[in-house]
């Protein structure tokens, strides 16, 4: 069964799932929790990204409607039922090796995960990002440690380039995997119609 999200622009309210997206298990791979005054901080960001021009970027809440409960019309597009809000995704511009390209996030909270929400959430994405995007390609910078998000990023179609020493939080180097989607050309992987 093709699993199927909605994206919906982040807005104030969602402040409550970036707390959750706050918590140890979710920050693992990142660092560790943010104090309250970057978490405040990051949510300005994400609503004034949000506000800019679509090509900007963009950070989304992601919407799952559980298989058998979409009393919608059937095809379980999240137009009716029982609604999750159940992670996040975004693009953001950024400089990579001379170049200008997105760069992509995502995070899945913990009940939800191994639903392949997230790589349903990143193709989603991806389309947006075609349709909407100005740049080349789209790049994700998962941990070499952290083996889930590097397969999202293999099934929604990306391209591994090899390791690197990328920068996060700013200004500690953490071994990564440098994957890159082309916008403009076909790709393998999961399409957001399935």
């Amino acid at each position: 069964m093709q699993t199927r999200v909605r994206l919906e622009p982040w807005s104030a309210g969602d402040f409550w799932l970036l707390e959750r997206k706050n918590e140890p298990a979710m920050t693992r791979f990142l660092g560790g929790p943010e104090p309250a005054a970057k978490l405040a901080d990051r949510q300005r960001r994400y609503e004034a990204l949000s506000a800019r021009e679509l090509a900007a970027g963009r950070m989304f809440r992601i919407e799952w409607t559980p298989a058998g409960e979409d009393p919608g019309d059937g095809d379980g597009d999240c137009d009716g039922g029982r609604t999750e809000s159940v992670g996040s995704v975004g693009f953001w511009e950024r400089e990579w090796q001379g170049e200008p390209v997105y760069e992509a996030g995502w995070g899945i909270l913990p009940e939800f995960q191994g639903h392949g929400l997230a790589a349903a959430a990143l193709t989603e994405l991806l389309a947006y990002v075609r349709a909407h995007g100005t740049r080349d390609s789209v790049h994700a910078f998962p941990g070499t440690d952290h083996p889930a998000s590097n397969a999202v990023c293999r099934r929604a179609g990306f391209t591994y380039l090899g390791d690197v020493d990328f920068e996060y939080p700013p200004g500690v180097p953490h071994p990564s995997c440098d994957w890159r989607y082309r916008v403009g050309r076909p790709q393998g992987g999961l399409t957001p119609s399935g």
